[in-house]
C-alpha cells in the first residue's frame, strides 16, 4: 500500500498515541508485511507500453489457450477445465503478483500431479476431487504466505526440479503416445500402459501419426531456426488448417469437438476427501510456487521491481 502524506501523519500521530515502538513492532508482525498490489497499481501504467502489452497478451493467449486444454486431458478433466485455468489465474496474479512478466496458469507438472491424485474416480468424483484440491492447495499456499515461509525456494536445488521434471516427462510422454498413434490404451499403470502401447502399434493410425508427428517436427525447427516466430501459435493453426483441408476427421483422425459455451455448475468441496487428498495438495503447492518463482526470476530483468516471495504465495494461493 503506497503511502501519502496524510497516511504516514496518521500512523505517527497513533504511534506516539500508544507508546514509541508500538506501531513498528505490529507492522514487524504483521504476517503480509512488504504486500501490496502489482507493480502495474503501485507505480503507475505508462501508456507508452500499452501497444507492446497488447500484442505480447494475444500471443500469450494464443499459445496458452491451446496448451491449457492439452493440460485438461492430461489430468483427465474435460478440455473446457483448461480454458478455466487461463482467465481466472492471469486476471487475479495482474492484481497482486510482483512479476510483470509472469503468465500464470497450469502446468504439465500440475496437470500430471493432479491426474495422480484423481487416478481411479468417476466423472462424477473428478469434479468433487478437484475443487477439494483446489480449496487445499489455496489454503496451503495462504498459510505459507501469513506464516512468510518464500524463503523454501530458495532451498530447492536445480538438480532436484530437473530430475523431477525429467520423471514427470517421461510419464506424459507415455500417457500421451496412444493418441499420437490414435490407439485407445486402458491400462492406468506406467508398465502396463508402455507394454499396450507397443502391442498396438499395428493398429496404429497413419493419418493421425502424421498429422502428430508433423507438428512435433514443426515445433521443433522454427525453434531451431526461427526462435522469434510464436511456434505453438502456428504449429496449432498449421494443424486447423490441414484438417479443415484434408477433412482428416474422415480418415480416423479424432478432434476436440464442440466446447460447452456456458460456465459449468458449481462443484462444492468434499471435507471427507481432505484426509485423502492432502498429501497431493501439499506437493501441487509446493510444485506451483516453485514453478512460478523460478520462471519469474528467469525473465526479471534488472530495471524490474524485485520479487517478493512472500506476495508470490499469496499470488498463486488466490
Amino acid at each position: 500500500n503506497p503511502e501519502g502524506p496524510e497516511t504516514s501523519q496518521l500512523a505517527a500521530r497513533n504511534a506516539a498515541a500508544e507508546g514509541p515502538n508500538s506501531a513498528s513492532r505490529r507492522w514487524h508482525n504483521f504476517p503480509l508485511k512488504g504486500f501490496k498490489l502489482s507493480t502495474v497499481f503501485s507505480e503507475g501504467y505508462q501508456k507508452e507500453w500499452l501497444a507492446q502489452d497488447a500484442l505480447a497478451g494475444t500471443i500469450t493467449a494464443a499459445v496458452v489457450i491451446p496448451k491449457a486444454m492439452a493440460y485438461a486431458t492430461i489430468a483427465g478433466v474435460p478440455v473446457q477445465a483448461g480454458l478455466y485455468t487461463v482467465f481466472a489465474p492471469t486476471v487475479v496474479y495482474s492484481l497482486v503478483g510482483s512479476s510483470r512478466v509472469l503468465s500464470v496458469t497450469t502446468s504439465t507438472t500440475l496437470a500430471i500431479l493432479t491426474a495422480a491424485n484423481m487416478e481411479g474416480s468417476t466423472a462424477e468424483e473428478k469434479q468433487h476431487c478437484l475443487a477439494t484440491l483446489t480449496l487445499l492447495v489455496g489454503a496451503i499456499l495462504l498459510l505459507a504466505s501469513v506464516l512468510r515461509l518464500g524463503f523454501v525456494a530458495d532451498f530447492i536445488s536445480e538438480p532436484v526440479l530437473i530430475g523431477f521434471k525429467a520423471g514427470i516427462g517421461v510419464v506424459i510422454i507415455v500417457d500421451q503416445l496412444p493418441k499420437l498413434f490414435g490407439l485407445h490404451i486402458s491400462a492406468s499403470k506406467f508398465l502396463r500402459k508402455v507394454i499396450k502401447e507397443v502391442a498396438g502399434l499395428p493398429d496404429l493410425s497413419w493419418p493421425t501419426f502424421a498429422i502428430g508427428f508433423g507438428t512435433i517436427v514443426t515445433l521443433c525447427l522454427l525453434k531451431r531456426y526461427a526462435r522469434r516466430l510464436p511456434a505453438p501459435l502456428l504449429a496449432v493453426a498449421g494443424g486447423i488448417a490441414v484438417m479443415a483441408i484434408f477433412h482428416l476427421d474422415k480418415h480416423g483422425v479424432e478432434t476436440v469437438g464442440n466446447i460447452p459455451r456456458a460456465l459449468p455448475p458449481l462443484t462444492l468441496p468434499k471435507m471427507d476427501l481432505i484426509p485423502e487428498l492432502w498429501g497431493g495438495a501439499l506437493g501441487l503447492a509446493l510444485m506451483s510456487f516453485t514453478e512460478s518463482i523460478a520462471a519469474a526470476r528467469a525473465f526479471a530483468k534488472a530495471t524490474d521491481s524485485p520479487l517478493v516471495a512472500n506476495q508470490e504465495l499469496l499470488a498463486t494461493a488466490l
